[in-house]
């Protein structure tokens, strides 16, 4: 299956490629930077360390659209649902692990998917994806007895926070106990803010340095607490997460689909 890396020239898109070229029944087909970027034109497999692979750089998806079956887009939210709308009138299959997307965006992603077959998570990491199931468990066996409070720290270039994964970890907890997290998630205190209210899901969010992804779940009552933790230590957990679903969706018909279908944890 050929495979097409948009942002080729980010910290994600490098390791994408790399990842790309070491998983058997991938080959990389095309890798797209930004249109007029100084980088067209140049071997994608030099951009990312692994060597020449004869795969020039474009500027646009247009470019190469007769080069690759699906599209593995890390990028930001407009850019991504632009990137939907091209796979949905090309036939292409689509991989997405962009975050901060809205609840309207989302809804866009959903609408293409009714064309085109998509994998959409906030986190492909294997390893998130269990814990997902992991907290679903937890939740709804300690109940409205265990306050909920999530910690999530990384890099200081992340646009979005919280990060979609600590939204998506406070969500499966919300539906696992019976609540709406968009009534009942505080995100972040300051001053007098009295007691906390029994229901309520707290965030706590962390920007420093070069920190891939850590995220900790706390239920806590009075005399014990259970901290459920996740740490990444490198992008090529999410890639390869990536390039797993990508082989997944070979078979797929139209749809929008998660790394729960994709690892069959549903």
């Amino acid at each position: 299956m050929r495979v097409a890396i948009i942002g080729a020239a980010g910290r994600m898109g490098k390791v994408l490629i790399e990842a790309v070229d070491g998983t058997e029944g991938l080959e990389l087909g095309a890798a797209v930077v930004e249109p007029g970027s100084s980088l067209v034109g140049a071997d994608a497999g030099e951009l990312s360390g692994i060597g020449k692979t004869g795969v020039r750089l474009a500027g646009t998806l247009e470019d190469v659209k007769a080069d690759f079956d699906v599209l593995i887009d890390f990028t930001f939210p407009d850019l991504t649902l632009a990137n939907a709308e091209f796979c949905k009138a090309n036939g292409k299959m689509l991989v997405v692990g962009t975050t901060g997307l809205s609840e309207a965006e989302k809804q866009q992603l959903a609408l293409a998917a009714e064309s085109a077959p998509v994998v959409f998570a906030p986190n492909m990491s294997v390893g998130v994806n269990v814990v997902l199931n992991l907290l679903q468990t937890a939740a709804a066996t300690l109940g409205d007895d265990y306050d909920v409070e999530i910690i999530e720290a990384h890099h200081r270039h992340k646009k979005d926070a919280p990060s979609g994964t600590a939204l998506r970890m406070g969500e499966v907890v919300a539906d696992a106990l019976g609540r709406d997290l968009k009534e009942c998630a505080v995100y972040g205190r300051e001053g007098f803010t009295g007691e906390r209210t029994r229901k309520e899901i707290g965030f706590e969010t962390i920007r420093a340095g070069d920190v891939v992804g850590d995220h900790t779940v706390l239920f806590a009552t009075e005399g014990e607490r259970i901290e459920v933790t996740h740490k990444a230590s490198s992008r090529m957990t999410f890639a390869k997460g990536a390039m797993r679903a990508a082989l997944w969706l070979a078979d797929k018909p139209a749809g929008l689909y998660d790394m729960q279908d994709v690892l069959s944890l549903k």
